[in-house]
């Protein structure tokens, strides 16, 4: 998607340990329409798909899964990392460990959001090595609830995320992929090598 591509290119922040920050515009400030934007690629992709549900997981994921949620006129349910006092059910839980933030986490989403009766997409903001889609694949098989397909806003396709998600048989569709960082500049994978 040229348009995330182009703004990457100009807000985006190359930091050491191959961490692209893009607080500008993504992660702490949010352009809502550039959201707005991937929320139609995201539908575009995923026009012949079912989807009832939109999954994600907080917070970053939370503004492009809004937005597709809303042009595809579906909920959007995103799974919490830490518990709270108004959780009160039954949950379906995943552990996910964060790279950036050398922590690990249990997310967790109320068993009454999510069903075997759901064709879930999840969406969310980077996919790097994986572990936040690979906790929310894990829910929704806990739900025994069909996966659609995953949206990623960034992919850092010089990792083992992709992979990971392609071993599960599940669709993966990333708006922008990056190939490298190399000279603390972003290079994106050209568009032949998308396929």
């Amino acid at each position: 998607m040229k348009l995330l591509e182009e703004r990457i290119r100009e807000d985006g922040v190359v930091l050491p340990g191959d961490v692209l920050k893009v607080n500008q515009f993504l992660n702490h400030q949010i352009d809502p329409e550039l959201m707005y934007a991937l929320g139609q690629e995201f539908g575009r992709l995923y026009k012949e798909e079912t989807i009832t549900k939109i999954l994600t997981v907080e917070s970053s994921g939370i503004a492009p899964a809004i937005m597709t949620g809303l042009l595809m006129h579906v909920p959007v349910v995103f799974a919490k990392k830490q518990k709270s006092s108004t959780l009160d059910g039954s949950l379906y839980t995943a552990k996910v460990y964060s790279y950036t933030k050398k922590v690990e986490n249990t997310i967790s989403v109320d068993e009454k959001f999510l069903s075997a009766n759901d064709n879930v997409l999840i969406i969310d903001d980077f996919l790097a090595n994986g572990q936040a889609v690979n906790g929310l694949l894990d829910i929704c098989n806990l739900a025994e609830a069909e996966v659609a397909g995953v949206g990623i806003a960034i992919e850092k396709s010089f990792q083992k995320g992709a992979e990971l998600i392609k071993k599960r048989g599940v669709r993966l569709e990333s708006l922008a992929r990056i190939s490298s960082f190399r000279d603390n500049k972003v290079h994106f994978v050209r568009s032949s090598e998308n396929d």
